[in-house]
C-alpha cells in the first residue's frame, strides 16, 4: 500500500452488497464455483461483509455442499469481528504477518498495530475460526531473517504459516527479481532447523501453495503442523489456476497480472439476466492467459497495484 494510501472510488462505482451477493450466487449456482475468498484491500472495512458472508454460506454447490468460504485480512480489526465472522459461517482465515518485531511492523505497514493483529488472531482461534493461516512475504534486508521465528511462533499457536514470493504488483520501483527471496531460499533456511516432508502434488490440486509437513517445532496436541509456500514467480502454477477475481468496482479479472478487465457492473445495472452475466463471466475465463509472463521481455505490470486488485 502506498504511504499516502489510495484514492477513494466514488460510491456510485462500487458494487452494492446486493450486487455482490447476486454475483456470488451466479458463480456458485451457474458456474460451478466451489470456493469463495474475500480479500482486499482490507475486507473487514466493508460494513456489509457479514451479511455477504452469511448469504454466501447459505448457498449450495452442485454437489450440495456449502461453498468453502475464506477471508484474507491484515488482522487489525479482527478482534472485534471474529465472533461475527464465525456466526456468518466463515470457514477459513488468512492473516498477514510479515514480522514479529513491533518497530519493524510499523516500518513495513506504516502503523504501530502489531499488538492488535496478535489479539485478532487470538480472538479468531477462540471463536473457532479455522484453520488459521499466517501470510508472510519475505523481503531481503527487511524481514528475511525471521523465517524460522515466524514458523515456530505460528506453529506453537496452532496456526499454519504460509510464505508468498514477492510479486511485481506494487509500485513499479519496489520489485527486483535479483533480490527477491525465493521459495528455494525459504526452504533452505527452514531446513537448517526443521524437517520438511512434501505433501505431494495430489493433495495440492489447484491450490496455489505447495505444502510440507513439519517436524522439529513445538506444536499443540492434536495439531498437524504444515508450512506452505506460494512460489508465484519461480514455480508458477498458471496451468492449474482456476481463479477469477471480482473487484469492488465490479470488474472481473482472470489473473492477478491481467492488463484487461471485464466490466460486469455495467451489465448488472442495465437489466441483464443472470444467464447473460454467467455467459460474460464464462467468456472472461475462457480468455484467461496461459501464463503471467513475468520472465518474458514483453511483460508489463498491470496498471492496478495489488492493494487495488485484491490478492
Amino acid at each position: 500500500m502506498p504511504a499516502e494510501g489510495l484514492d477513494w472510488l466514488p460510491s456510485s462505482s462500487l458494487l452494492t452488497d446486493d450486487e455482490v451477493i447476486r454475483l456470488i450466487t451466479i458463480g456458485v449456482r451457474d458456474l460451478g464455483v466451489e470456493q469463495v475468498r474475500f480479500t482486499g484491500g482490507e475486507p473487514l472495512l466493508r460494513k456489509g461483509l457479514t451479511r455477504i458472508l452469511a448469504a454466501t454460506t447459505s448457498l449450495r454447490t452442485a454437489s450440495g455442499h456449502v461453498p468453502d468460504t475464506a477471508l484474507t485480512t491484515n488482522g487489525v480489526g479482527l478482534a472485534n469481528s471474529a465472533a461475527a465472522l464465525k456466526a456468518a459461517g466463515l470457514h477459513r482465515l488468512n492473516v498477514s504477518m510479515d514480522t514479529l518485531d513491533p518497530k519493524r511492523y510499523a516500518r513495513i505497514t506504516g502503523r504501530d498495530r502489531l499488538g492488535d493483529v496478535i489479539d485478532g488472531l487470538t480472538a479468531a482461534a477462540a471463536a473457532g475460526l479455522g484453520p488459521i493461516k499466517t501470510n508472510t512475504v519475505l523481503m531481503r534486508g527487511v524481514n528475511d531473517d525471521e523465517a524460522l521465528t515466524l514458523v515456530r511462533w505460528a506453529l506453537s499457536r496452532g496456526y499454519q504459516p504460509r510464505f508468498i514470493e514477492q510479486m511485481p504488483l506494487g509500485p513499479p520501483e519496489t520489485w527486483q527479481r535479483t533480490v527477491m527471496v525465493t521459495a528455494a531460499d525459504i526452504l533452505a533456511e527452514l531446513r537448517t532447523e526443521l524437517t520438511l516432508v512434501p505433501d505431494g502434488p495430489e493433495a495440492r490440486g489447484a491450490a496455489p501453495a505447495e505444502t510440507w509437513f513439519v517436524s522439529g517445532a513445538e506444536v499443540p496436541a492434536d495439531f498437524t503442523p504444515t508450512v506452505g509456500i506460494i512460489a508465484s514467480i519461480t514455480k508458477p502454477f498458471c496451468e492449474t489456476c482456476t481463479r477469477t477475481r471480482l473487484t469492488a468496482d465490479g470488474q472481473l479479472r482472470s489473473c492477478l497480472f491481467a492488463r484487461d478487465e471485464t466490466n460486469v457492473r455495467s451489465l448488472l445495472r442495465s437489466g441483464a439476466s443472470d444467464l447473460d452475466i454467467a455467459d460474460l463471466w464464462r467468456g472472461a475465463m475462457a480468455a484467461k492467459q496461459s501464463t503471467h509472463g513475468i520472465d518474458e521481455g514483453s511483460f508489463v505490470q498491470p496498471d492496478r497495484i495489488m492493494s487495488a486488485i485484491g490478492g
